[in-house]
């Protein structure tokens, strides 16, 4: 009797690919947006630049965590991985089941919408309404409007995802293309705005009036955060990346430092170039920045490098999120279609399918960036639990081999909970509606999780959890 061989991942990324995911996922629209809140949370150039730093070695201690974890567990999925082993299979489930509804397709949505945003810099027809349904769904109960920018996200949205379902290559390249794209269009900002004549350095002895204090850093602090977020989701492809034990740390550590550059040279442009004031006063500072040195065409300049940065970003996150569904179907706690490996591309081509298709339609809902704002509650959850994983797992299976070991442990993990917990505490406190919201989000796939795990129990399902004699392929 013949058997069925089934398609599995290949390891086909390397430290240019990894990296790059680490790169083109963080830098997205964060540094064209929040410098402008930040200082009107501290005041000062100079504390803006430290909540940078900031921010940037809080970030690269979470990315130290999941440098751990990831070289131990080289496996898709990342969090649904690190949650489910160190906590069980629950919280791998809640994470995989959030990520896959809201977090990582309200991210993509966003990011869609973003790009058609700038693009209507070029094409105002964008901004037209298409089509209007005469039913209390838009905003303020009115009507619900279809604009051509919409439309145009949409299928955005779906060419990425027929990018990344040809082969994870593919992906790959088309990453590290508009990464290098993209950090070169930073980079030629950067250098007009600190080379103009019309700058002064004495911008940065000018402070305005903010509400500083402590409460005042961690506001600006909390944005420097959300411009940080993504440096997490190369852990998600590890199943397809080669020496992941090596290429991982590497490619987390030191993209988050390249991250970490990038943005303080972006600021030191920003300040050069504009006293606080008009920082403050600006929502996109780095147009602002450019048009007072090239005038329209710098402004333009800078829509080009934002679409650059928003494809990026968008190509990362559905390349990566993709696996987070395709994982927990591995394990027996999702949809079972999504656990299928294309035969020819191998890709989770399912999985990819589905995040594709749920972006594209949260487009025309209007109701994304609202979903997305209810998990990010959840989502800082998880990644704390994640990284506290790190002390767990050392406690609970001190065997487990582990070709990268966290530097500074404990310290560097529990510096990284104890931030995420006081964010998360913050933002429980400032939008309990909000968060609970998200909360009750994740737990609608409770019912899911049971039948699942029922199922599981009966033996038609595949809960595969860790054993001494090594980790099963998810």
């Amino acid at each position: 009797m013949s058997r069925t061989v089934r398609a599995e991942l290949k390891r086909e990324l390397g430290f240019w690919s990894a990296s790059s995911i680490v790169v083109g996922t963080i830098i997205g629209s964060g540094i064209f947006l929040v410098p402008a809140s930040m200082v009107r949370n501290v005041g000062s150039p100079g504390m803006v630049l430290l909540v940078w730093v900031v921010g940037g070695l809080l970030s690269l201690a979470g990315a130290l965590a999941y440098a751990e974890l990831a070289a131990a567990f080289p496996r898709a999925g990342a969090e649904y991985v690190y949650l489910r082993e160190a906590y069980g299979p629950l919280w791998g489930f809640a994470y995989s089941w959030m990520m896959t509804w809201v977090g990582k397709s309200g991210a993509i949505a966003t990011l869609a919408t973003g790009f058609t945003y700038y693009l209507a810099t070029f094409v105002p027809a964008l901004d037209d309404v298409v089509y209007r349904l005469d039913l209390p769904l838009g905003p303020g109960g009115g009507p619900l409007e279809w604009t051509y920018g919409q439309l145009v996200a949409a299928v955005l949205i779906l060419l990425v995802g027929v990018i990344n379902y040809l082969g994870v290559r593919l992906g790959a390249r088309v990453q590290v293309a508009v990464t290098a794209a993209k950090v070169g269009s930073i980079a030629a900002i950067v250098a007009v705005g600190l080379f103009w004549p019309g700058g002064s350095w004495e911008h940065f002895l000018r402070p305005l009036p903010a509400s500083g204090g402590l409460a005042g850093f961690f506001a600006a602090l909390v944005g420097a955060l959300w411009a940080y977020d993504g440096w997490n989701n190369v852990a998600m492809v590890a199943a397809e990346t080669h020496q992941p034990a090596r290429v991982l740390p590497k490619a987390l550590v030191g993209g988050t430092l390249l991250v970490v550059a990038i943005y303080l040279a972006a600021n030191l442009a920003y300040f050069y170039v504009l006293p606080a004031a008009e920082v403050a006063a600006s929502d996109r500072v780095a147009a602002t920045m450019m048009a007072k040195i090239l005038g329209p065409v710098g402004a333009a300049l800078v829509s080009v490098a934002a679409m650059l940065s928003m494809f990026g970003a968008l190509n990362g996150s559905l390349l990566s999120g993709a696996r987070i569904p395709y994982a927990a179907a591995r394990g027996g706690v999702f949809f079972e279609f999504a656990a299928e490996v294309h035969p020819r591309f191998c890709t989770p081509g399912n999985a990819i399918l589905l995040l594709t298709v749920w972006a594209a339609l949260l487009v025309f809902t209007g109701r994304y960036e609202q979903l997305f704002t209810y998990v990010i509650f959840a989502e800082w959850l998880f990644y704390g639990m994640a990284a506290a994983g790190v002390i767990v797992l050392r406690r609970k299976h001190p065997q487990l081999d582990r070709p990268f070991e966290v530097p500074g442990y404990p310290w560097v993990p529990l510096v990284f909970v104890l931030v995420t917990a006081v964010l998360v505490g913050t933002t429980l406190v400032h939008s309990p509606r909000e968060s609970i919201l998200g909360l009750l989000l994740t737990c609608l796939g409770l019912p899911f999780y049971g039948f699942w795990r029922w199922r599981s129990a009966r033996g038609a399902g595949k809960d595969r959890t860790w054993a001494p004699e090594g980790y099963p392929d998810v």
